[in-house]
C-alpha cells in the first residue's frame, strides 16, 4: 500500500485552488470529470491517473532516506531544518507510437498512447540563518525507468491536439497550483515545508512544438530555442503566447506571410510550459538520421552529380545497409532509434563505410566530421559534464564551429545554407544550455521512453 500513491498524509499552503484536500486518492480517470468535451470513445476508457500533488507526496517518500541522510551528511541539525525545501521535477511527455493489443476485445480506444511522468531531480534547503543553499538528494540515475515516475497513461495519439489538451489540462492546473502554494509533509518524524519547481525537458522535439504552439518540424522555422535567425535561447512560453496573440488578432492588419514572420513560426496556442532545452537522446537519434544520409550520398559520389534518380539512391542504401550488417552486424532498422544510433556513430562505423567511398579526399572528410562529432557528444550525453568531460566542455565551441566549417565546404552539395533541426541545435545551442542547467544528459527523455518499453511489456 504504502508505494502507491494515495497513502500519506499531507497539506498545502495555501490549499491548492480546484484540488481536493483529501490525501488518498488513488487511481483517478484522467479526465476528472471533463467527460463531455470528449466525442469519439467511451470517455472513462481513455485515460488513468494519479492527482499530480498526490504523486509527488509518493515519489518524495521513496527518498525520504536519503533526504534525512542528506541532511545529516550537510551536518545540519535535523529539528531546525524544517522548512526551505526546494524540490526540482523534471517532467516527461511522449507518445508511445502504436499499443495495440493483438488480440483481446477490450472497449474501442485509440491504438496509440502518451504517457507522462515526473522525476524528482533533487531537493535543496536553505536552512535558517542560512546564506547558501545546500542540496541535499541528487537522482543518481536520473534517466532509468525506475526513478521515471508515471503520472499518467492516456489511450491518445500525440498529433491530436484537441484531446491532448484536454486530458493534460487538469494537470497543467494541478502543477500551476503547486507553484504558488507549499507543501507540508513530516519526513523523518518532523513536518517539513516543501516548494516545488518544475522543469518540462523530456520532450522530443515533436512534443515541445505541440505543447508550445510551433509549426510543425518541417517549417522554415527550424529551431525550439531560437527563431534560427538569432543564435541565442530566446524562445519561452510567455514570448509563444503573447506572440500567438499576435497572430490570433493581426494587429498591424499584414499579409499572410508578414504576420507569419513577425511571429515567428507560433501559430496555435501554447498550453504548457516547456523547457527550453535540446533532448540528448533524440539528439543521438536525428543525428545518426542525418549521418546515414551523409554515408549514402558519399557512397553515391553526390558531390559531383546533379540530382541522382530514386533508383540509384536506393542502391546507394542497399550497398550501406549490406555493408553495416556484414562488417558490424548492424541490421537495418525501420525507424532509427537510440541504439543503432549508438552503434552508427563510431569511428568503427566510418572506417566500414569508407570502404565503399571511392575518394581518398572524401575518406578524410568522413572521418574528421566523425571525430569532430564524437569530441562533441560527451558533452551533452554526459550527467555532470564539468566533472566527467571538462576539455570536450572547454574546447565545445571551437569543435562545433570546426564542425559547421566542414558541412558548409565539404559536404556543401547537402549543406548548403540549411541544416537540421538538431545538427542546428547541437551546433549554436550546447554551450549555453550546459551553462545554465549544468547538464543536458540528466534532463533527457531516456526513463520515460525505457518505462514505454515496460508498458508494452505489461499491456
Amino acid at each position: 500500500k504504502e508505494l502507491l500513491p494515495g497513502f500519506h498524509q499531507f497539506e498545502w499552503q495555501p490549499a491548492l485552488k480546484n484540488v481536493s484536500t483529501s490525501c488518498n486518492v488513488g487511481i483517478i480517470d484522467g479526465l476528472s470529470g471533463w467527460t463531455s468535451s470528449l466525442d469519439d470513445v467511451p470517455a472513462n476508457t481513455i485515460t488513468r491517473r494519479f492527482r499530480y500533488d498526490v504523486a509527488l507526496v509518493s515519489a518524495l517518500k521513496d527518498v525520504e532516506e536519503d533526504i534525512m541522510e542528506g541532511l545529516r551528511e550537510g551536518g545540519m541539525e535535523d529539528s531546525t531544518c524544517t522548512s526551505g525545501f526546494r524540490v526540482i521535477i523534471k517532467e516527461c511527455c511522449d507518445g508511445m507510437g502504436d499499443v495495440s493489443e493483438k488480440h483481446g476485445g477490450g472497449p474501442a480506444v485509440p491504438e496509440k498512447a502518451v504517457r507522462f511522468s515526473f522525476t524528482i531531480m533533487s531537493v535543496s534547503v536553505l536552512a535558517d540563518g542560512q546564506e547558501e543553499e545546500v542540496t541535499i538528494f541528487t537522482e543518481p540515475k536520473p534517466n532509468s525507468e525506475l526513478s521515471c515516475k508515471p503520472l499518467c497513461l492516456m489511450f491518445v495519439d500525440e498529433s491530436d491536439h484537441e484531446t491532448l489538451t484536454a486530458i493534460l489540462g487538469p494537470i497543467i492546473a494541478e502543477r500551476n497550483a503547486m507553484k504558488e502554494s507549499r507543501l507540508i509533509l513530516s519526513m523523518g518524524g518532523l513536518p517539513r515545508f516543501f516548494r516545488f519547481h518544475f522543469r518540462g525537458t523530456g520532450y522530443d522535439e515533436k512534443m515541445v512544438r505541440e505543447m508550445e504552439g510551433l509549426e510543425a518540424s518541417g517549417s522554415s522555422y527550424i529551431c525550439t530555442l531560437c527563431d534560427s535567425s538569432r543564435h541565442s535561447i530566446t524562445r519561452c512560453h510567455e514570448e509563444n503566447l503573447e506572440r500567438y496573440e499576435i497572430w490570433r488578432t493581426n494587429p498591424f492588419s499584414e499579409s499572410a506571410e508578414e504576420l507569419r514572420d513577425r511571429v515567428k513560426g507560433v501559430s496555435a496556442k501554447p498550453f504548457m510550459e516547456t523547457q527550453p532545452t535540446l533532448d540528448a537522446l533524440h539528439c543521438d537519434i536525428g543525428n545518426a538520421t542525418e549521418f546515414y544520409k551523409i554515408f549514402q550520398d558519399e557512397i553515391g559520389e553526390v558531390y559531383q552529380k546533379v540530382n541522382p534518380g530514386r533508383e540509384e539512391r536506393r542502391s546507394w542504401r542497399a550497398a550501406l545497409d549490406k555493408q553495416l550488417r556484414k562488417k558490424m552486424k548492424l541490421k537495418p532498422v525501420m525507424r532509427m532509434n537510440g541504439n543503432y544510433a549508438r552503434r552508427l556513430m563510431t569511428m568503427e562505423a566510418v572506417e566500414v563505410v569508407c570502404e565503399l567511398v571511392p575518394s581518398e579526399e572524401r575518406r578524410e572528410s568522413l572521418r574528421e566530421l566523425m571525430r569532430l562529432y564524437l569530441q562533441m557528444k560527451p558533452v551533452w550525453r554526459a550527467t555532470c559534464p564539468a566533472k566527467e568531460c571538462p576539455d570536450q566542455l572547454c574546447r565545445y565551441s571551437f569543435n562545433s564551429q570546426r564542425f559547421a566549417d566542414v558541412l558548409s565546404s565539404d559536404f556543401k552539395y547537402r549543406y548548403n545554407g540549411k541544416i537540421t533541426n538538431y545538427l542546428h541545435k547541437t551546433l549554436a545551442h550546447v554551450p549555453e544550455i550546459i551553462e545554465r542547467d549544468g547538464s543536458i544528459g540528466a534532463w533527457a527523455s531516456e526513463g520515460n521512453e525505457s518505462a514505454n518499453k515496460l508498458f508494452r511489456r505489461f499491456r
